[in-house]
């Protein structure tokens, strides 16, 4: 019966590495259990044990529970060491900090363009390279709102930055999955989610990409000379604001554009002066809504199209009519 071997000693640094991270997973959730600790460090539970007891002697709290539904989590008071991330929430923390200090929010910009100094400091050349093409590639309509897709907008950053060629399987509006070769020239960034403008070369023309439908990415390593885009801000509110949606409104609005303009958010609606009064641009999937929100508006508009808008306007009338008639 052959005796067991015992694995190589993994050398002090290893072993650090492997305390720190320990450390990081269980900053992140309320509780571990040992073999998800032990899976997602790449070693057994007897190891994952003799960590945790390693942490302790270093002077955290770990607090353990024994048995099937049991597990491992710190201490409720526990001081940790301040910025202890891991490589990806490091480089979410930068993307996260160059998109607020690149918003210029009154109050915080210099405070997070300080913060943001020191947490480049931290990353790997790598990453610091991935976040300087990310803030010099990205523009602002508005503060985004949902959670940024880290592992998409990191190359396409860099992509839009070195000017090279892209491929990404992309899923359109409809649902249908295509496939798509581009120049990317910018992201930007909206209430709700993240935007690539790019040059796609199968279609001849300019597009708009939400980045959270591309999947597959390739950076090919080809670089491109960077076509005209005049105002790369002004194409994504008209594209968000008509090219996007099933119902695309041509509103004459009698007043001034930068009247409107206060009304209506960049993302929402495209402003334009029209002959002392102002022409609206906006889209939307539901018709009644639209209808809704140009009541809202408060103003005297005119409805140039679509028919529809024309006929959900009619209905209104047909029911308000109805429901206020004198009894």
């Amino acid at each position: 019966m052959t005796r067991p071997t015992k694995p190589a000693p993994e050398g002090v640094a290893g072993s650090s590495a492997r305390l720190l991270q320990l450390l990081v997973l269980l900053q992140r959730r309320p509780t571990w259990t040992g073999t998800e600790l032990a899976d997602r460090l790449g070693v057994d539970v007897r190891t994952v044990r003799r960590d945790v007891d390693r942490v302790r002697s270093l002077g955290y709290t770990v607090e353990s529970t024994p048995g099937a539904a049991g597990g491992y989590r710190l201490g409720i008071g526990t001081e940790m060491p301040p910025l202890l991330l891991d490589e990806e929430e490091t480089m979410a923390v930068a993307v996260l900090l160059g998109v607020s200090a690149g918003a210029a929010l009154p109050g915080i910009e210099r405070a997070a363009l300080g913060t943001l100094a020191r947490v480049e400091r931290l990353l790997p050349k790598r990453l610091q390279h991935q976040v300087a093409s990310l803030r010099s590639a990205a523009l602002l309509l508005v503060q985004p709102r949902e959670p940024i897709p880290a592992a998409e907008l990191a190359p396409l950053a860099e992509a839009c930055a070195e000017r090279q060629l892209v491929r990404f399987d992309y899923v359109a509006r409809d649902g249908q999955p295509t496939s798509r070769r581009a120049e990317p020239y910018r992201l930007v960034a909206t209430a709700s989610r993240w935007y690539l403008v790019a040059f796609d070369l199968d279609r001849g023309d300019w597009r708009t990409f939400r980045v959270d439908r591309v999947t597959e990415l390739v950076v090919t390593g080809h670089t491109f000379s960077p076509r005209r885009l005049d105002d790369p801000e002004q194409f994504v509110r008209a594209a968000l604001a008509s090219t996007s949606y099933r119902y695309r409104a041509h509103v004459r609005v009698a007043a001034p554009a930068d009247e409107l303009s206060r009304r209506v958010a960049p993302t929402v609606g495209v402003v334009e002066p029209d002959d002392g009064g102002s022409m609206l641009r906006i889209g939307a999937d539901d018709v009644a809504w639209l209808a809704s929100y140009l009541v809202g508006l408060d103003l005297p508009f005119e409805i140039v199209g679509p028919p529809e808008l024309r006929s959900e306007f009619r209905r209104l009338a047909v029911s308000l009519a109805e429901r206020h008639a004198p009894r």
